[in-house]
């Protein structure tokens, strides 16, 4: 079965022609068929979907349906607490433990009708980065998986990219739903800060979380942040305000709209690639074709932005994993421990100053953007890397394009723009004021409506059966006996080292075959 998207599904749904119970087992099939290769999945509950599938089933047919999300296959990053499902964020420390109760959006989703497929792999904690010393490998890219998700909501985005799941939620604390979406080539918001709830999300800097989804396609990332938005009087940074018709714009164009390019960010501060530079072209066009106004706007640097949000990241961060850092710092993955441990070397003036320069930020960009209601820059550099062979410091050492807002607040948007070198795809990201999100949602679909990138999803193989056994089988033979994490990396090296053994076989002379050297050195 071809995934649908979240708003086909409940449209076939209402009109009989797709049952939730046919849905969800094909997304079950399909995760067993291909998520070998993928990762994306660290548990899955097919069980529970099913009974979940089972429940909006009846209720559609009695004519009770929920809403849209009734019935539809979704997935959690594992760092959203679920209760009575483990929640492990994707490390050691957490393997095995089972939360008593559901984070706040992911009981708003249940009650939306969702059925819940499973939890999604993350960065360790929502910061490690890509590793391969943990109790899970990580995720891959469909597009290709020698390729990197970007993170840390990698399960998601590719779970969402691969067809397995219709919508998924993600965590962004500084790019980390925007980054999967750009380079898997989905869509996926950044809310505005005090949007959604995090209570029940496993926390990195409260001052920089932000809880929003992920999907296909902007439409259904509308559908799923109606249905996780609210205030929450637990959560101290909860915005207590109405929450708006999110889909109210969709299907209009961007004529009227203002919309400001940030065109140092792209052009100087970090160049992109030419097939990312080749999207935000497009998009300006298609905007000023359907009668938005296009302008200039010059904002303080991407570095000083990338400086801010990672003093404060790592700040906070090593403060809440201070007591685990000290006592089981070697249940850490590489990559985490060494980016934590920095932490404890900055100091309270550094976080201060940190605070005040993002207050002073806040102001300079309000003021450089009056009259202005959208922002238009890129969703990630270029294309995807090679996940192999990445620097510990992989996905920090650069500025990014998404931790301007995350320092703001303002929400802000990846959809995918095209798609480039090796057939992966590139993004734009959008961006609007504080609490319009239903204007960035607006100005988003108008350029997916009017470009083909929706209609392409990647072409996945299932794993070669056996693999991982037959690994096992071989070292068992030479003596050794790896832990079942390391198996994932172990398959590349031995892929790799075929393929370059292969290309050295080639049909030789007689004088130089190596069976025959030590005879012809005699003269023989």
């Amino acid at each position: 079965m071809e995934t649908p998207t979240i708003a086909q599904a409940a449209k076939l749904f209402a009109e009989h022609k797709l049952s939730p119970v046919e849905l969800t087992q094909a997304c079950i099939d399909k995760i067993a068929a291909l998520d070998g290769t993928l990762n994306a999945f660290i548990t899955t509950t097919p069980e529970r979907a099913l009974a979940d599938a089972r429940a909006a089933e009846a209720r559609i047919m009695a004519g009770n349906a929920r809403g849209p999300l009734d019935g539809i296959p979704i997935a959690h990053k594992d760092i959203y607490g679920t209760k009575g499902i483990a929640t492990t964020a994707h490390s050691a420390l957490l393997q095995g433990w089972v939360p008593t109760e559901d984070a706040v959006t992911v009981g708003k989703l249940a009650d939306a009708g969702i059925t819940m497929l499973g939890k999604l792999a993350t960065h360790e904690f929502a910061m490690g980065g890509p590793s391969f010393d943990l109790p899970w490998p990580p995720a891959r890219n469909p597009w290709h998986p020698d390729h990197f998700t970007s993170g840390s909501s990698s399960g998601t985005g590719a779970a969402v990219a691969a067809g397995f799941i219709l919508g998924g939620t993600g965590s962004d604390t500084g790019g980390s739903i925007r980054g999967p979406a750009s380079l898997c080539g989905i869509a996926g918001i950044k809310p505005t800060y005090g949007l959604c709830s995090r209570v029940g999300i496993l926390p990195l800097s409260q001052s920089l979380d932000h809880a929003g989804p992920m999907a296909w396609n902007v439409q259904d990332c509308a559908i799923l942040l109606q249905a996780m938005a609210g205030y929450d009087p637990t959560d101290p940074a909860s915005a207590n305000r109405p929450v708006p018709d999110f889909s109210a714009g969709l299907g209009r164009d961007a004529k009227g709209m203002k919309i400001g390019v940030v065109r140092h960010w792209h052009e100087t501060d970090a160049p992109v690639s030419n097939a990312v530079q080749k999207g935000i072209d497009e998009a300006l066009g298609i905007w000023k074709a359907q009668g938005a106004e296009i302008v200039d706007v010059v904002l303080p640097s991407l570095y000083e932005f990338q400086a801010c949000c990672y003093v404060i990241l790592i700040s906070e961060a090593y403060a809440v994993h201070e007591p685990w850092m000290k006592t089981r710092f070697n249940d850490y993955g590489e990559r985490l421990r060494m980016r934590l441990a920095s932490g404890a070397l900055m100091t309270s003036a550094d976080y201060v100053q940190a605070l005040r320069r993002r207050l002073e930020l806040c102001t300079i960009v309000a003021q450089a953007t009056k009259g202005i209601d959208i922002l238009i820059t890129a969703g990630a550099q270029a294309e995807a890397p090679r996940i192999d062979g990445m620097p510990l410091w992989a996905n920090t050492d650069k500025p990014g394009f998404t931790q301007p807002f995350n320092v703001l607040g303002w929400p802000a948007m990846a959809i995918c723009s095209g798609f480039g070198v090796g057939g992966l795809p590139v993004a734009i990201q959008i961006a609007a004021k504080p609490f319009q999100e239903a204007k960035l949602f607006q100005v988003a679909d108008a350029f997916e409506q009017a470009t083909p990138f929706r209609t392409t999803r990647p072409s996945l193989a299932a794993p070669a059966p056996g693999l991982a056994a037959g690994l096992a089988t071989g070292l068992a033979a030479a003596g050794l006996n790896l832990p079942a994490s390391d198996m994932a990396g172990l398959g590349e090296v031995v892929a790799d080292l075929a393929s370059t053994a292969s290309a050295l076989k080639s049909n030789r002379s007689y004088v130089v075959e190596p069976a025959n050297v030590f005879s012809l050195r005699k003269g023989v």
